[in-house]
């Protein structure tokens, strides 16, 4: 069998038989999977790709080799998880080739997590702990404005990212654009990323350079490695304290970062973020304009509905003529009636005057003006006796205590001869043991006061050794 292959070396140059570079392919195809079939594999994850019709396409690497996988949607349907780059797992599969790129890869039929990469088990470590701590709470996200004036870009200058969200922006509805240059990859991108949303919510909204309304965060796709920087803690926070709405659009709809999670909103693509940033402009115009046609069709509609609505109502109406009839004959009845209802009214009333009339006899208005008399002067006397006792009994009341007060007043003690003294402040004095020489005091007498100044009490100096008597009162001078 291997001697129709051109590389046979029993062939020589001379004989060898001309190929094309398909039937060389499918006889590389051939020869890999012949000689190996199916085989299992150990190794890392990276550039894992779901195409929109389900298939995956990996690679599976160790430290110094890799080669490209393909798992069918069938296949990827039955998986028990999730593959992600940087996962280390075991395939198992049949080898053959990719003659369209003269690439070898194996066909995965079955594939069983290994271990978690160094990475992979990292990533996972710190999403567990920024998770526990709220970071990715749904309740702490931001809307995102419909229509933003302003739209701050986190991203490289230089690559295409910015290129497809400005154009994109443009054909939507242009907006204005600030761009805050970073890294997106290597040493330092974290920091920057960062700082720049930083930056931007520290901007002054009346400043010269204005605050965003809404903030992106994007890059294209790479590999777990490339995208690190967007699993960093500090990126994470600063977008976690952001007050500005944020939109992160890292890498391509199969990468999934850290920044992903704390973000109010993530976007598969850079262009897909420009694309939830603001409305078509074109599709606002055309659906103002479709309302507004809509409320000119419904009103017409409206009156059109009233008008034939009213017609309708006035046909079922009865003719003017015959809603006045009735009325007509029971007004012709009212007017005949009425000077005969007037002439009873009156009869009436001049009969009820002439019964009043002899009740208002002279002799029976003076009979009852006199027992009206009589009821007001019994009531007059009656009130009088009323009023002179209760006067008596509050002066009973209120003399017995003022007596009673009177009698026991100091001024009567000072009637029989005795005096209060004061000192300063006036408070009476009831002994003499608190008196110091030289104390100004006033004595109150029945007929008068008089100031007078203490003598032989206690001595002002503290120092002297010399006691003097608790018990001894002190002379007036």
């Amino acid at each position: 069998m291997m001697s129709d292959y051109p590389f046979n070396n029993e062939v020589t140059n001379s004989n060898a038989k001309e190929y094309s570079v398909t039937e060389l392919s499918l006889a590389l195809k051939r020869t890999v999977e012949d000689q190996f079939g199916y085989v299992k594999l150990r190794g890392e994850i990276s550039g894992l790709k779901r195409a929109a019709s389900g298939h995956l396409y990996l690679n599976l690497k160790d430290d110094n080799s890799v080669i490209d996988a393909v798992m069918w949607k069938g296949v990827a349907g039955r998986l028990t998880f999730r593959p992600e780059d940087g996962l280390e797992v075991v395939a198992t599969g049949k080898l053959t080739t990719y003659p369209g790129r003269s690439k070898y890869q194996i066909v995965i039929e079955n594939m069983e997590v290994a271990g978690e990469g160094a990475l992979m088990a990292l990533l996972e470590k710190r999403k567990k702990e920024l998770a526990a701590e709220g970071l990715f709470d749904q309740n702490r996200k931001l809307p995102i404005p419909y229509l933003p004036k302003v739209i701050g870009v986190v991203t490289s200058p230089t690559g295409s990212v910015i290129r497809d969200i400005l154009h994109r922006l443009s054909d939507r509805f242009p907006r204005h654009v600030l761009v805050w240059p970073v890294l997106v990859q290597g040493e330092g991108a974290s920091k920057q990323i960062a700082e720049a949303i930083d930056g931007f919510n520290a901007l002054d909204e009346n400043g010269s350079i204005p605050k965003p309304d809404v903030l992106i965060v994007a890059r294209g796709g790479g590999s777990l490695e490339d995208l690190w920087c967007f699993n960093e803690e500090e990126v994470i926070r600063a977008v976690a304290r952001s007050e500005i709405p944020l939109i992160s659009a890292v890498g391509h709809e199969t990468d999934t970062t850290l920044i992903d999670y704390v973000s109010d909103f993530r976007s598969p693509t850079p262009t897909a973020a420009a694309e939830r940033a603001v409305p078509v402009r074109d599709d606002l115009v055309y659906t103002v304009r479709d309302f507004d046609l809509r409320l000119e069709k419904a009103t017409r509609r409206y009156i059109n509905n009233l008008e034939q609505k009213v017609e309708g109502l006035g046909r079922g109406l009865p003719k003017p003529s015959e809603l006045l009839s009735l009325a007509s004959q029971r007004f012709d009845e009212l007017s005949e009636r009425m000077p005969r209802a007037l002439k009873v009214s009156v009869e009436r009333q001049a009969f009820r005057l002439e019964r009043i009339k002899s009740l208002l006899r002279p002799e029976t208005l003076k009979s009852e003006i006199k027992r009206a008399d009589e009821k007001i002067k019994t009531t007059d006397e009656r009130m009088n006796r009323a009023i002179s006792n209760f006067l008596n009994q509050r002066r009973t009341e209120y003399q017995n205590p003022a007596r009673l007060l009177e009698s026991l007043s100091y001024q009567k003690v000072l009637e029989r001869g005795f005096a209060v003294i004061r000192n300063e402040q006036g408070k009476a004095l009831s002994d003499g043991k608190n008196i110091v020489t030289g104390d100004r005091l006033a004595i109150e007498f029945r007929d008068g006061n008089i100031d007078v100044m203490a003598t032989g009490g206690k001595a002002k100096t503290v120092n002297k050794k010399k006691k003097t008597d608790e018990n001894a009162q002190g002379r007036l001078l």
